[in-house]
């Protein structure tokens, strides 16, 4: 109960704005580890997800959406709060079940406002997968659960389920956009997959059998410049195979894009869905990823460290009111935004803790532009001791990293020379002024935005 009226509190204090007329559905899909160029649309020479691809056909692709985290729990936490970790506290993969009931999240605040509010899929704040407040309907699972036969928790009753995870999730999905209703609805759908092990359903075993997996030139990295992934740490390589030094395997990252024919072919069934109930039109569609993936590049897998792989995310939107089809975006947008996005479609006021921005007037073409730059952060984990604690800004040329307690640690890189983060600038003498100015600026800004975002 003291969770409950924490949460409680925390909305009481937002008043509503004016209720608009004819506010749009929500859906927002959620995938687990999926980097940003892991879809037929944004360029991959053979993953096919035509249902996907029809997304970005009928509405757009935003080519700069980032992470303030690049691990799940954190991320999933900020989608929800519109927060970054340092704010709402939920900094690791841990035990974080007290702190998500104590979340003021988007989708309470739409069922606030007026619409059926749904939660479908993966939690990922622990073991504890009991209903969150703010929730007309309830599918989850503890943990990380499992794929094949999984048990789930449905409006609090837990219920063995016999099939493939992404299958179910999908069918759950499904059942609440048939549903009759009066009200608008809000539908977050987060996908297990394509998370580790990756263990694609039978029917999808053989695809891509012969398919070539080529490596990024940064696979290459030597790592002059980076001591912080020179160090020798310990690693558990059955535990966290993520950590180990040259990344996942080709079959791995093949079993990881085959997980996502069953993700594809659940779009396909939701957008079938949405068509015959005539809501398609209405519903504003956002796809997207909790963080990045590694293949290889500077010889990692997994996620957490603040290279592009990990902070950049797949975002695909469609809603034809707003959205020009088969067009594209630049604008640089974050995980943090959603939150106020969403409360801004439902008319309420986001409450004085957000730190994300509405994307509405980006989404309406009233703003070019949401920011120039952004801060990220990382906090270690036990266990996944490659990755120290690290600080970062990025712009759209330049990004500059700090290590907490060790500066010869520190990382500087020219992101339109050098996109692939191999040319350290901030280790050894510079001949260049221009790179010790752009350095100190950084230094600067990253100060001020650590503190923005509190």
């Amino acid at each position: 109960m003291i969770h409950r009226r924490t949460f409680l509190a925390g909305l009481s204090a937002l008043p509503l704005a004016k209720a608009q007329p004819k506010r749009p559905n929500t859906l927002f899909i959620l995938i687990d580890d999926l980097r940003y160029d892991a879809l037929g649309c944004l360029g991959h020479p053979w993953l096919k997800t035509p249902n996907i691809d029809r997304l970005a056909k009928e509405g757009v692709i935003f080519r700069n959406a980032f992470v303030t985290t690049p691990l799940c729990s954190p991320s999933r936490a900020s989608f929800m709060s519109g927060r970054w970790a340092q704010s709402h506290g939920i900094r690791s993969n841990g035990d974080n079940a007290a702190l998500s009931h104590q979340l003021v999240t988007f989708p309470a605040l739409q069922q606030k406002a007026g619409y059926e509010t749904a939660y479908v899929g993966k939690l990922h704040m622990g073991n504890d997968d009991s209903p969150r407040p703010g929730f007309n309907h309830w599918v989850s699972f503890p943990g990380q659960g499992v794929y094949t036969d999984p048990t789930l928790n449905i409006n609090g009753k837990s219920v063995e389920q016999s099939g493939f995870m992404t299958d179910l999730l999908n069918e759950h999905a499904v059942k609440f956009l048939k549903q009759p209703r009066t009200k608008p609805f809000s539908l977050y759908f987060a996908h297990k997959a394509v998370h580790g092990p990756f263990t694609p359903p039978d029917r999808h075993r053989e695809l891509y059998v012969d398919a070539p997996v080529t490596r990024p030139a940064s696979a290459q990295d030597d790592l002059t410049g980076k001591p912080v992934l020179q160090r020798e740490v310990p690693v558990d390589a059955k535990k966290n195979p993520g950590q180990v030094r040259g990344g996942p395997s080709a079959e791995t990252i093949r079993n990881q894009l085959r997980l996502m024919q069953a993700v594809d072919e659940g779009v396909g069934e939701i957008l079938k869905t949405l068509e015959e109930t005539k809501q398609l039109d209405n519903t504003l569609i956002i796809f997207t990823s909790d963080n990045g993936y590694f293949y290889g590049e500077h010889g990692l897998g997994d996620k957490r460290a603040a290279y592009d792989e990990a902070l950049r995310v797949p975002f695909v939107a469609r809603y034809p009111p707003w959205f020009k089809a088969g067009s594209t975006n630049d604008a640089t947008i974050l995980n943090v935004d959603i939150a106020p996005t969403f409360m801004e479609i439902a008319g309420v006021r986001p409450p004085a803790n957000v730190r994300g921005k509405s994307l509405v007037p980006l989404f309406t073409g009233k703003a070019n532009s949401v920011r120039a730059d952004f801060y990220a952060e990382y906090f270690e984990e036990p266990g996944f001791p490659r990755i120290p604690s690290w600080q970062a800004v990025r712009t759209e040329r330049w990004k500059y990293i700090e290590y907490p307690g060790n500066p010869a640690w520190t990382e500087l890189y020219d992101l339109k020379n050098d996109p692939h983060e191999l040319t350290n600038l901030a280790t050894g003498p510079t001949t260049e002024p221009a790179i010790a100015i752009e350095r100190k600026k950084l230094q600067i800004r990253l100060t001020r935005l650590k503190r923005e975002t509190m």
